[in-house]
């Protein structure tokens, strides 16, 4: 039997459909949208009232649906403001750039645990690059916009405005899967609170207190700081854990107050947009280890 990829990504659209999620055509093989944009929109059809981009076009409607997909194997975009859903988007450190960036599945997985509960168990599939994609059902009222980097380094969400790649939608590089057959259970009260990205707080000079120690240990904290004020977006945790790693000789030695160490820490990672919890973390982490792992001063 001849394979035919116009049926597999129809068959796509259609069981994404049916899960009541509104889907719409990519250009085949890519993530791109293939309906026309504003300036070459005929203002016919469905866009005879004005322009009408792809959220608004997106549809459950198996006629339109199977209309759509007789024309080319157009992959399968999700709208998941119309569809009520919240994606969270796992990259990577391939997908960010390279292996030193952070895993997006181990930093969510931490921001889980430090909420005090388990990764929840929803539907999700596996992006081409190694990603994973976990479904939910946006709470009644809740108007949860998309995020690219604010919640946590290499964890995205994609809820109104925004759009997934459906399983079975295929790319050179591979193709979207079904990880499991579950439905897309409710975003979790606790779940919707952790993925509120932190205020950005305007930049301003870093003033630390007046406190008893050495120059050379309150110079070195506020440079350390000003390094994670200017991390790139997909390295500030990793940044604030080196930064707070490398201070934390001068509070083993007793040259700066812990409490000072993580209070400035805090508010640069805050500014920079890492969340409460995770800064608090990720302080705590570096400095217990670098005081455990800290040389004598004549030594160093």
């Amino acid at each position: 039997m001849t394979y035919d990829p116009r049926s597999a990504v129809l068959f796509a659209a259609l069981d994404a459909a049916a899960h009541g999620w509104h889907v719409f055509p990519l250009r085949p093989g890519t993530k791109r949208p293939a309906l026309h944009g504003e300036a070459t929109c005929p203002r016919t059809d469905e866009c005879a009232g004005g322009h009408r981009k792809w959220e608004q076009r997106a549809t459950t409607d198996p006629g339109r649906i199977r209309a759509a997909w007789s024309q080319a194997p157009f992959n399968v975009g999700i709208a998941t403001g119309p569809s009520q859903l919240v994606v969270i988007d796992l990259d990577t450190p391939e997908h960010k750039g390279g292996s030193d960036a952070p895993d997006g599945a181990a930093t969510f997985e931490a921001l889980c645990e430090r909420a005090g509960h388990a990764v929840p168990d929803t539907y999700r599939t596996r992006t081409p690059s190694g990603g994973t994609h976990l479904y939910f059902t946006a709470p009644d009222a809740a108007r949860l916009t998309s995020t690219a980097g604010t919640v946590a380094d290499s964890v995205d969400t994609r809820a109104v405005g925004g759009y997934v790649v459906a399983a079975g939608s295929m790319l050179p590089t591979g193709t979207y899967e079904a990880l499991n057959s579950i439905p897309a259970i409710v975003l979790p009260t606790w779940l919707h609170a952790v993925l509120q990205p932190a205020p950005t707080a305007p930049s301003k000079p870093l003033r630390l207190p007046a406190v008893d120690g050495s120059r050379a240990a309150l110079a070195a904290l506020e440079a350390e700081c000003a390094v994670v004020a200017a991390s790139p977006d997909g390295l500030r945790n990793v940044t604030l854990n080196r930064c707070a790693f490398k201070v934390g000789r001068f509070v083993a030695w007793g040259d700066l107050p812990r409490q000072v160490a993580e209070d400035a820490f805090q508010g640069a990672g805050e500014a920079r947009g890492l969340t409460a919890a995770e800064c608090r973390a990720t302080i705590r982490s570096a400095l217990d280890s670098s005081l455990r792992k800290a040389r004598p001063r004549e030594a160093a």
